[in-house]
């Protein structure tokens, strides 16, 4: 079976407080784009009458993604483990979502084998029940399986699905050279930073889309975990200057960064854009992608 995990950016990002449990409470909306990683899904039965759990194998075309402390490894070993299951299952991942980019791949990777292994298995799971369990495993996981655009509070597993025209904005991902992000480090560094810049209007960035006004959109584009992570690595404030210039409506680095995207109203905009951000020789991956309705 081929399921796909498709990446998400967030049009906003702001974090309301800290909570006792050392998470932090947010305010965002997400994002699934067209940005995919496909992953092969296969099961065979173990020897007969055997009544262990059944063992696991995960290969991926990223060599540097571990076999079995990630998140798609653990997405399945919690199904196995709460099912009992007995039989032997394959898992092969190729890679096209950035990994540590702030664009959620590992995240979207753990949806993706949770709602294939509930279809391949016959575990009839809802979506609903699919979500409280990926939320076990990381924020981003309950959004990752439903997609689409939502409202996300709490620490992310609250969602409100918004609806998204899917027409009149083209989208541009681009992703430093060499560049990781570790999104633990970017929370630590943003609670020491005491943030004093202005907060993402949520609020209106939501209207927007629920009045169906993209070209409003770009306008109300903000996270506050940007200035935090443009300190250390300057190259987002370059990637964004160059999408800008190019044509973008508005331009934004996603999650915890380092990947920043341009949307674009103007097509043409679009490849002026798209080269020069590959010429620039700042950007070592360029995506031309689109919003998707859902996963």
């Amino acid at each position: 079976m081929l399921v796909h995990a498709y990446a998400k950016i967030n049009l906003g990002l702001d974090i309301i407080g800290k909570r006792d449990d050392g998470y932090h409470d947010l305010s965002m909306v997400m994002q699934t784009i067209d940005l995919r990683d496909d992953i092969e899904i296969s099961v065979s039965p173990e020897i007969m009458g055997s009544s262990e759990q059944g063992t696991i194998m995960l290969t991926c075309s990223d060599k540097s993604i571990p076999k079995e402390d990630n998140l798609a490894y653990r997405a399945a070993k919690l199904l196995y483990e709460e099912f009992d299951i007995t039989d032997h299952l394959d898992i092969d991942i190729k890679k096209h979502i950035p990994v540590a980019a702030g664009l959620g791949g590992g995240s979207a990777d753990a949806a993706a084998v949770l709602r294939g292994v509930n279809e391949i298995l016959g575990l009839d799971l809802s979506n609903e029940e699919l979500m409280e369990r990926g939320l076990k495993l990381g924020a981003d996981v309950p959004f990752c399986i439903s997609g689409g655009t939502a409202c996300a509070e709490g620490i992310g597993e609250q969602l409100m699905p918004l609806y998204m025209p899917d027409e009149g904005l083209h989208v541009i991902v681009a992703v430093p050279e060499g560049l990781k992000v570790s999104t633990k480090e970017i929370y630590e560094e943003y609670d020491k930073a005491e943030f004093t810049g202005i907060h993402p209007d949520i609020d209106n960035l939501r209207a927007a889309i629920e009045m169906e006004d993209v070209g409003c959109i770009p306008e109300f584009l903000g996270n506050v975990l940007e200035s935090v992570t443009m300190k250390k690595h300057p190259e987002i404030g370059q990637l964004k200057n160059i999408m800008m210039k190019s044509g973008a409506a508005g331009a934004l680095m996603s999650g915890s960064g380092p990947s920043v995207y341009g949307l674009f109203v103007d097509e043409a905009a679009v490849e002026k854009a798209y080269n020069a951000l590959f010429e620039s020789g700042i950007a070592g991956s360029v995506f031309v992608t689109k919003f998707r309705e859902s996963y």
